[in-house]
């Protein structure tokens, strides 16, 4: 395995962690919801905070894994954006450190701010960290104002590799097409949670009526806002390297969908298994599925997105102050050996999967219902 084959094996896992965590979003799109589907309703709201309860903590996680996968994988990018776009990156954390304090105390006794106070931290969480995150990834595609010098490393005084504009991170998020992206994905995240809902909550027929309800307002403006971004993404910009030197191409991501036909199919299916899971649910009041097929097509589509971003000789990271600062998969990875050491650990992959599917399918045998609300002693 040589070093070539080695950063696309990682930019391949980074990939696959990102699709699984957009994937995992839905569960801040149900806490977006709480003041709407659990309006009027205590037991509607009870019921949305503890099934999302079950998976709050595996949504989490698959924040905390990708970007320690990525920090380890491609350090230069990590050190550029979290050291440099900090407010954005503290706005985030700073919304899943009220999202677990919020399902730690919302229930517990003594709590002297009462569970509204805590659904308005999730609802925080759920619009917010969507946003942003959605912000986050646009900058992939849409450029960041930075610049990277290694030879930065030899000043005494200011031994920083890597320098942002004044705004450090703010100007990404009011960047139209950046912000697009993140509410395309709240809305995304949103529908996603209203199939969630209608496989999870099975046994409260007012409630699955409202949530197939707002699946249509959601799915929809969903739509419209991604086919949006889609068509800002075809039609950007983008920068493609050949060795130290990078360039900007039209259409780059355009051109990466039709030079590696194989991700524009991938991204056809995802969209039609993203419908499909979305229209049998709404037409089709027996049927509780449809997450696992929206969820199944999130995952393609996000994967095609890293891969249009990441190969091909694309700079995954652009530069909008100097073409020639950008990041791409060969400039900022990890060493040969770090790489390879960490391939041997990634081998452990599979198990951590099959141990997640386990965990979930063990929470998921018993439905979330009224009755267990009124009876369990462990309520969110």
């Amino acid at each position: 395995m040589d070093i070539g084959f080695l950063q696309a094996y990682w930019w391949l896992l980074i990939s696959v962690l990102g699709a699984v965590l957009v994937l995992m979003l839905f569960v801040l799109g149900g806490q977006s919801m709480l003041f709407t589907l659990g309006r009027g309703d205590r037991m509607n709201s009870t019921l949305m905070v503890n099934s999302l309860g079950r998976k709050w903590e595996l949504t989490f996680t698959s924040l905390v894994v990708f970007g320690g996968a990525f920090f380890a994988s491609f350090p230069l990018f990590y050190s550029t954006s979290f050291g440099g776009a900090y407010w954005l990156w503290m706005l985030i954390l700073f919304s899943f450190v009220l999202q677990a304090v919020s399902y730690e105390f919302r229930s517990k006794a003594g709590n002297l701010f009462g569970t509204r106070t805590f659904d308005a931290f999730l609802l925080f969480n759920g619009c917010v960290g969507c946003v942003l995150l959605g912000v986050a990834v646009g900058m992939f595609f849409f450029g960041s104002s930075f610049t990277v010098e290694k030879a930065n490393l030899l000043e005494v005084g200011a031994p920083v590799i890597s320098r942002w504009a004044p705004t450090h991170g703010l100007e990404a998020i009011v960047a139209p097409r950046n912000l697009l992206l993140g509410v395309a994905v709240l809305f995304l995240a949103r529908t996603l949670s209203n199939l969630y809902f209608i496989n999870n909550i099975t046994e409260a027929p007012e409630f699955l009526a409202l949530n197939r309800k707002h699946l249509l307002v959601n799915a929809l403006i969903f739509v419209v806002l991604f086919l949006g971004f889609l068509g800002c993404l075809l039609t950007a910009d983008g920068v493609q390297y050949s060795g130290k030197v990078s360039e900007v191409v039209a259409f780059k991501y355009l051109h990466n969908y039709l030079e590696m036909w194989w991700c524009a199919v991938i991204l056809l299916v995802g969209v039609l298994l993203v419908l499909y899971g979305i229209g049998r649910s709404w037409l089709d009041s027996h049927f509780v599925r449809g997450i696992w097929f929206s969820g199944a097509g999130t995952v393609l589509v996000v994967l095609t997105l890293f891969w249009v971003a990441g190969y091909n000789q694309t700079a995954y990271y652009p530069s909008l102050l100097d073409v020639n600062s950008s990041l791409n998969i060969e400039n900022s990875s990890s060493s040969e050996f770090t790489l390879s050491v960490m391939s041997v650990v990634s081998l452990l992959v599979p198990f951590v999967a099959a141990y997640i599917i386990y965990v979930w399918y063990a929470m998921d045998r018993k439905p979330v219902t009224p009755e267990e609300m009124r009876e369990s002693e462990h309520v969110y």
